[in-house]
């Protein structure tokens, strides 16, 4: 009974739910979740191997996560300290490839998203070579 309760809980968090929340962090950045980026991440979530075992139902949970956060002063800090405790270091760059696709599916890119971009490539401690390559990559995929 007691590990059935811990996996149903919502601060249990997966890597594949971490990697949801910075999609959804990226999206929200400038309060203005657009159907492209919402699209995005629906689409990483249904196409990509390491969401493979993934339950999609989890997404609610995992976005009130983030919106709570971001309602916070210090909310930020938080969500990248649940980001760093459950997201294996080996999925830090893939981490920083889904946001940054999420910020380029709309063919806009406002400063707060930007900003949070920034955040990633910090508290991922993302290469900035390798980062340059990520963003110029999901640029391209969506370039008109």
């Amino acid at each position: 009974m007691a590990e059935e309760q811990t996996q149903t809980e919502p601060h249990v968090l997966s890597p594949q739910d971490c990697l949801v929340m910075l999609m959804i962090a990226v999206s929200a950045s400038d309060e203005d979740m657009r159907t492209a980026e919402l699209v995005q991440i629906e689409s990483a979530i249904n196409m990509l191997p390491v969401f493979a075992d993934y339950d999609i139902d989890r997404v609610k949970v995992v976005a009130q996560v983030v919106f709570d956060l971001f309602e916070q002063v210090d909310g930020l800090d938080a969500l990248f300290g649940l980001v760093r405790e459950n997201l294996p270091e080996r999925l830090f760059e893939t981490g920083y490839a889904l946001a940054c696709e999420v910020a380029a599916s709309d063919g806009k890119l406002a400063p707060s998203e930007l900003r949070i971009l920034q955040e990633i490539r910090y508290e991922l401690d993302i290469d900035r070579l390798h980062a340059a390559a990520i963003e110029r990559g999901a640029r391209a995929r969506f370039m008109t």
